[in-house]
């Protein structure tokens, strides 16, 4: 399911089974900024960029560890990445891995490009104004 930046900030602020994954690369989510409050799954990462094999149980080893959930079943996940196009992909591995309440950020965190090729100009989570931090 897609959901506006908005939508998914609400959806994380009313319900107490949700949580917001980032999956973008390390460097994006230390240098370019982050939700507050996301957890940093990357689903294609530096050296190799190569999609994380692993990507689902990591994410069910992560989340049990942190809320005792049984997240395939019970927890709505929300995916970000720079644009809504990774959280997509990682989103449908996960629904194939037996994850049932999946949804991704459909303009990500920074938006498409601009016709000057910039990010967070027309859309995204920071263009929003949501809340969000950098290392």
């Amino acid at each position: 399911m897609d959901l506006t930046p908005q939508q998914a900030f609400d959806e994380l602020q009313d319900n107490p089974d949700s949580v917001l994954i980032d999956i973008r690369s390390s460097m994006e989510y230390l240098f370019v900024g982050h939700p507050v409050g996301a957890i940093h799954l990357p689903w294609i990462d530096e050296p190799d960029w190569d999609i994380n094999p692993h990507f689902a149980e990591d994410l069910e080893k992560n989340l049990r560890g942190k809320k005792g959930w049984d997240v395939r079943e019970h927890c709505l996940i929300i995916l970000i990445c720079r644009s809504g196009k990774r959280s997509l992909q990682a989103g449908l591995h996960l629904k194939e891995a037996g994850y049932q309440l999946v949804s991704h950020i459909n303009e990500g965190f920074e938006g498409e490009l601009d016709e000057n090729h910039q990010r967070s100009k027309v859309g995204g989570w920071r263009f929003r104004g949501l809340p969000w931090e950098q290392c």
